[in-house]
């Protein structure tokens, strides 16, 4: 496919696949994978597509993406190469590896500009991160020639992204059946920082650039990701395996739906959101939620409790900007006792949550997890509500 423009990302998992493959696939660009899953790059390499299964309401429908091919992430090199060579690039890794993938990003930017190429590049970050564009950023420029940090600002874009399309990790038997199958559900809007962008806009499919952007990242943070912290947590308190099925427990239902309408309200004192609309988009990712077809399990609703119970993430910051405008966070303090609760020994990181809450006590663990202050009256609803899980019958884990 000579001349044909490609798009690089880094990540092959749900939504480098199960979202930006598609998305770039449309829009005429050849993707390339950058992933550490061996069988994964050399079933792509093989293919030169993979199976998108979009698990709707209303039905499944199976697409053929390609053409795509994969790198493995460890031969730096030819990462760099394809860096270097690339027209577009976006980064679906988790914000803890953002760190490992700016070292080919420099090397392949420090490339491509020896050659004399000075067109520009846009990395779109699909990372559930605040400040993932400068993390990012500030890697990359430690990783180059003290002579080219200034092209850096001039010719690299970094670019916030909000990914609200849900893709569940494969299940062992599907991937034994196809390695290159990834499910997810058929929404397809691509929200993105217009202002971050350098040079023009790329077409791409279902991309939609906004400005200012920070309201639809704080939509999706305080909206979207508490929602799904709060089944995945409660959910995984009463023993379910789907975020559905929790979605079904009365309890689980009215709690998730009273921290929503907080997070709804301080939104809407935040960045003046008509609340209409909002209240339209919380009942339709609510339908979202309920999709029985998508499978999406407790497990990875929950997962990552360390990140997810940082003091700027999903809940935590939810009820601080309920605070701020006055709102008393009643439902999010129970997603935040659920998640200091949460754990499940297959989690690593949940594991390491309760030797926290061991090591420090639980008003030690507050402060040190949440930014909590033991003294504050946000400290006092989680600590009530975390005591009530742990002893009434009602929350005892059903496992």
């Amino acid at each position: 496919m000579r001349g044909q423009p490609t798009a690089v990302i880094f990540g092959a998992g749900s939504v480098g696949r199960g979202f930006l493959g598609q998305l770039f696939s449309e829009s005429g660009y050849q993707v390339v994978f950058v992933d550490i899953d061996q069988v994964l790059v050399e079933a792509l390499n093989q293919r030169g597509c993979y199976t998108l299964r979009l698990a709707g309401v209303s039905g499944v429908e199976e697409l053929s993406i390609g053409p795509v091919r994969a790198v493995d992430a460890r031969h730096g090199e030819r990462v760099a190469e394809e860096v270097a060579n690339a027209t577009l690039m976006a980064t679906a890794v988790g914000a803890r590896a953002l760190s490992a993938i700016a070292v080919p990003i420099a090397a392949g930017l420090a490339q491509r500009w020896s050659t004399g190429t000075s067109t520009p590049q846009n990395i779109i970050l699909a990372e559930n991160l605040h400040d993932a564009p400068d993390v990012l950023r500030r890697y990359v420029a430690a990783g180059l020639p003290d002579a080219l940090k200034p092209l850096l600002h001039e010719r690299v874009g970094f670019v916030a992204s909000v990914i609200a399309r849900m893709s569940p990790v494969p299940t062992p038997e599907q991937r034994a059946a196809d390695p290159t199958l990834i499910v997810a559900e058929p929404y397809k809007v691509l929200p993105v920082d217009r202002d971050a962008f350098v040079g023009p806009l790329p077409e791409v499919v279902g991309m939609y650039a906004v400005s200012p952007f920070v309201a639809y990242t704080d939509r999706k943070l305080y909206i979207h990701n508490a929602g799904h912290a709060m089944l995945g947590y409660l959910g995984y308190r009463l023993g379910y395996t789907y975020g559905y099925e929790a979605l079904c427990h009365p309890r689980i239902n009215a709690l998730l739906h009273q921290a929503l309408n907080e997070s709804s309200r301080a939104l809407q004192a935040e960045h003046h959101l008509d609340a209409v609309a909002l209240a339209e988009n919380v009942q339709y990712l609510l339908d979202r939620f309920a999709n029985r077809a998508l499978g999406d399990p407790i497990s990875r609703l929950a997962r990552d409790p360390l990140r997810k119970l940082a003091p700027d993430d999903r809940l935590v910051g939810a009820a601080r900007l309920a605070e701020k405008h006055h709102i008393t966070p009643i439902g999010l303090a129970w997603g935040i006792a659920a998640g200091l609760a949460y754990d499940d020994p297959d989690d690593p990181h949940a594991v390491e949550l309760q030797s926290i809450i061991r090591d420090w006590g639980f008003d030690g663990a507050l402060q040190k997890v949440c930014g909590i202050r033991p003294d504050e009256p946000l400290a006092g609803l989680v600590r009530e509500r975390y005591q009530i899980l742990r002893s009434d019958p009602e929350w005892q884990p059903k496992r």
